[in-house]
């Protein structure tokens, strides 16, 4: 059972032909949902504008992911908000990049996943890789239902 943003990411992927890895092409995507990248020295989104800095292939795939947050799912100028909302968009945005970065339906396709094949399938760091391995494992974790049934045991205090 997939999360309201695994669904959304689903859809989005899907309905514009992203379907593997290989697919995850940065300039292909913001194409296809309208996005024009500019690269500055400061990353932002204004209007359908990304602004990246340029980095590793990585950096700025990881960078996207969190900016494409602010463009598909916040409005609004985050230099005007309170700093606890603007605090909430950052957490959303960069919550969001593991799942747009690291699909949950391409990793379930992958035997055996590890944190140097989301590495090397997915073109993120090590760190990045490894969170999100942590994300998916616990996800699975508790959708097995061993959480849920060793959670509903009762102890019993004797005298």
């Amino acid at each position: 059972m997939y999360s309201h943003l695994e669904d959304f990411i689903y859809e989005l992927y899907t309905s514009i032909g992203v379907e593997k890895p290989e697919d995850l092409d940065m300039n292909k995507i913001a194409k296809n949902i309208g996005i024009k990248l500019v690269y500055k020295m400061r990353p932002f989104r204004l209007n359908n504008e990304i602004v990246l800095v340029r980095g590793t292939k990585q950096e700025e795939w990881m960078l996207f992911g969190h900016e494409v947050t602010h463009y598909i799912r916040h409005c609004g100028n985050q230099l005007n908000m309170h700093p606890l909302f603007r605090d909430l968009q950052e957490f959303q945005a960069n919550h969001f990049a593991y799942h747009f970065c690291v699909p949950t339906f391409m990793l379930e396709e992958i035997k055996n996943v590890t944190a140097n094949e989301i590495m090397n399938q997915f073109n993120v760091d090590f760190d990045f890789a490894l969170r999100r391995l942590e994300m998916f494992q616990n996800k699975l974790y508790f959708q097995s239902g061993y959480y849920i049934k060793k959670r509903n045991k009762v102890a019993v205090a004797t005298k």
